[in-house]
């Protein structure tokens, strides 16, 4: 039987928890149930207690010689954090289109020379599943080495049956191998494939009508998501998979007014949505929409940094009533990063989150919006014990400090994984 883990003299445990249900908005973004001198008491891989030292000390009397201990004295303690939006799972990588960038190329410049998301979709299509699995791996390693112990992947670098289902399967076989807990969401709407230039309705029928019933048939995904953008799907296109969708019992999200505003904002508190990711361009009608309809707004600021575009209005957002989330946005083209301690400093400077905001955007909003704050993104009582030990002694440091990984430990599930 596996011993009970005890962490004790944490100097700042940020529990994240909180009375209320469903994602944090306004000033309960910035409650992080923080405790001095914290300790947590797991076992078989569940939290069973969450107080300060002295108290748990009392509780465990009788059991304290069982104990894996660990003194955190000197450090934070947090959630694992959760990435709600990634692309973690393709074949290739692209960085001639970096260079592109930086002579002045833009990201649909890149997209309609065959660059972009075409080029990640012929290397995919191209990869084996153990080729995937192998490169997907390396990355989701990565994200553990950032604290990040739960990620959303999505499809979308197939665009055709074969290749979809073979992004989906990849990650379902790395959710049972992985540490990582890998939530999988259905994107053959990332774009319009070749092979279907100019017949774009033709190729929403073809997810309506073949991708959709099979994807949902094999269980493989829980989202279904599209790139509603100018250029890309209409907002009516984007629509109508969306609906498919939910149909077939898949929840919608939407990749909405990145380039420019489309009224995808708009159409994610049309369709319930439970995220609209980027919002670059969201139009002040769309916020206020979103807040309306309690849709999170799942925000990339290192893709806006990545492309030299201006970030996402986080702190109009917030201040809207908008439940907010960050995430890395991994993937080959926009952002090919895992550092969520990276995006968490960025929020902070770019879109002018508190530290106290982007920590509970990359926990427990960020749970939420991939529909897992029942197990993550907080360290409650009967929750998963997946926990951060950090090299820094409050919460503001790790976005103080810029561009290092002060990551010293991780727990997924109670098993030391990092550290």
């Amino acid at each position: 039987m596996t011993k009970p883990l005890w962490i004790i003299h944490a100097t700042q445990l940020a529990t994240l928890a909180n009375d209320k249900k469903g994602p944090r908005i306004k000033d309960a973004m910035s409650d992080l149930g923080l405790i001095e001198d914290g300790s947590l008491w797991i076992e078989d891989g569940v939290i069973k207690a969450v107080g300060k030292t002295s108290e748990l000390e009392k509780q465990y009397a009788d059991r304290q010689h069982e104990a894996e201990v660990v003194d955190a004295k000197g450090h934070l303690v947090t959630p694992g954090l959760v990435d709600p939006h990634t692309h973690v799972a393709y074949g290739g990588s692209r960085e001639r289109e970096f260079e592109m960038r930086l002579e002045g190329a833009t990201y649909m410049d890149i997209m309609n020379a065959g660059g972009g998301i075409h080029a990640t979709t012929r290397m995919t299509r191209e990869a084996t599943e153990e080729q995937l699995i192998e490169q997907t791996t390396k990355r989701l390693d990565l994200f553990l080495e950032h604290g990040v112990t739960t990620v959303e992947g999505k499809s979308g670098y197939g665009m055709n049956l074969e290749t979809e289902l073979k992004q989906l399967r990849v990650m379902r076989k790395l959710q049972e191998t992985h540490a990582i807990d890998i939530v999988p969401t259905f994107m053959g709407a990332h774009a319009v494939p070749s092979e279907y230039k100019g017949r774009e309705d033709e190729y929403v029928d073809l997810l309506i009508d073949e991708m959709l019933p099979v994807i949902a048939n094999e269980k493989l995904a829980v989202f279904n998501d599209v790139f509603c953008e100018k250029g890309v799907f209409t907002p009516e296109q984007s629509e109508r998979v969306l609906e498919a969708g939910k149909r077939h019992g898949l929840i919608p999200k939407i990749h909405a007014d990145e380039i420019e505003s489309y009224g995808g904002a708009e159409l994610a508190a049309k369709v319930g949505a439970i995220s609209a990711e980027h919002l670059l361009k969201a139009s002040d009608e769309g916020i206020q929409a979103m807040a309306k309809a309690g849709t999170i707004a799942c925000l990339l600021p290192a893709t806006a940094l990545y492309l030299r575009e201006e970030a996402a209005a986080g702190r109009k957002m917030i201040d809207e009533g908008v439940a907010v989330a960050i995430s890395t946005d991994c993937n080959p083209g926009s952002s090919p990063t895992t550092s969520m301690t990276l995006v968490m400093n960025l929020a902070c400077i770019s879109m002018r989150l508190t530290p106290a905001e982007a920590l509970t955007a990359a926990t427990y909003n960020a749970a939420c919006a991939i529909k897992s704050e029942d197990k993550v993104g907080s360290l409650e009582v009967g929750k998963q014990a997946d926990i951060v030990l950090w090299n820094a002694k409050n919460y503001q440091e790790i976005q103080y400090f810029f561009g290092i990984n002060h990551v010293k430990s991780v727990w997924k599930k109670g098993k030391k994984v990092v550290g």
